[in-house]
């Protein structure tokens, strides 16, 4: 069920699902249970990976040398870790050998965890959607088309409001005929308005109702949606640009977050995604999807080692409360605890 409220623009305040209400009760306890042992079923496929492979290099006997050290960096590459986040490891490991401080598998494998968490612990950087001056936090959703840029805003917006916040989602993928409805359905699912206009329309006219909205009406967080699009698409890249001109305009510090959405089965392509998108919008932070869905979940470590930005957020499951902020500590023990 939806009601149009008149005054602003395309905007529409949907009752609360009662479901996804029940989703909101359940999620502390579910955290509570055990994110260690969730996180460890979604990655299971990387731990597949790495962590099988890194168990059969430490049988009964098998001697600590340099040896062990190449066939770890095999597992890491393999599992795309990727050239520079495996060579500055392996370098550590090689380094301690020589030092005579790997003396036997257990202190491999706590030298390995170290190194991992040196290299995912600088861009731990929890998203803080708030603004001094009361006024909207402005988030852009930028990335390629079926990352799940539409599916993360749903979720986001879901635990905004369980955090007290009051949102508003902008469709500003006015490109894709089903995703104003996608975004819709999010939007009654979490009871916040959406503001919309008819497919083909001008993006960063959505956007401009949107804050505007927000702004009358003391929102706390503005979730825009944009089109998918390929970085190396010049047109739409430049439509990014003018929405980014349009908010800059309305308001000179927004947009304050620009989410890039990146697709974790693509493993090392990510990274020229990433690239691009920080030329073009100025990238603060990323989402990383699909992690359930890949063996190559060290696509991490290659992209905190290479970017050295911030990753806000992982995807773990379909669930609503499978986006996750990103820790590392829980991360590396999931992808490194070998399956019983």
């Amino acid at each position: 069920m939806q009601r149009r409220i008149r005054g602003f623009g395309a905007i529409y305040v949907n009752r609360i699902h009662p479901i996804f209400t029940a989703g909101l009760v359940t999620e502390e306890k579910q955290h509570s249970r055990g994110l260690l042992g969730r996180l460890k079923g979604a990655l299971s496929r990387t731990r597949g990976s790495l962590a099988q492979s890194l168990a059969g290099l430490f049988g009964v006997g098998k001697q600590i040398d340099a040896d062990l050290v190449d066939d770890i960096e095999t597992a890491l590459l393999t599992a795309d870790v990727g050239f520079e986040a495996t060579e500055r490891i392996v370098g550590d490991l090689t380094s301690r050998l020589k030092r005579k401080q790997l003396t036997d598998s257990e202190a491999v494998l706590a030298a390995l965890k170290d190194n991992m968490l040196a290299i995912l612990d600088p861009v731990a950087a929890p998203l803080v959607a708030e603004r001094a001056d009361g006024g909207p936090f402005v988030i852009l959703m930028v990335g390629v088309n079926g990352a799940g840029k539409t599916t993360t805003i749903g979720k986001l917006a879901h635990q905004f409001v369980a955090e007290g916040k009051k949102v508003v989602l902008a469709a500003g993928d006015t490109f894709r005929a089903a995703a104003v409805e996608q975004l819709q359905t999010w939007g009654e699912r979490a009871d916040v308005p959406v503001v919309a206009q008819h497919t083909g329309a001008d993006a960063a006219s959505v956007l401009f109702d949107a804050f505007e909205s927000s702004r009358a009406r003391n929102v706390d967080v503005l979730l825009a949606d944009t089109a998918g699009r390929l970085h190396t698409h010049g047109g739409l890249m430049d439509e990014l640009r003018k929405i980014r001109r349009v908010l800059g305009k309305q308001d000179e510090t927004a947009p304050h977050e620009v989410l890039l959405v990146l697709d974790a089965t693509i493993g090392q392509n990510a990274l020229n995604q990433a690239r691009d998108f920080g030329e073009a919008m100025g990238v603060t932070g990323l989402v990383l999807t699909k992690l359930d869905g890949t063996a190559q979940g060290g696509i991490v470590f290659s992209i905190a080692e290479e970017l050295k930005l911030p990753i806000r957020y992982i995807g773990v499951g379909e669930q609503v409360d499978d986006l996750r902020p990103f820790d590392p500590g829980a991360f590396v023990d999931a992808i490194l605890t070998r399956a019983p």
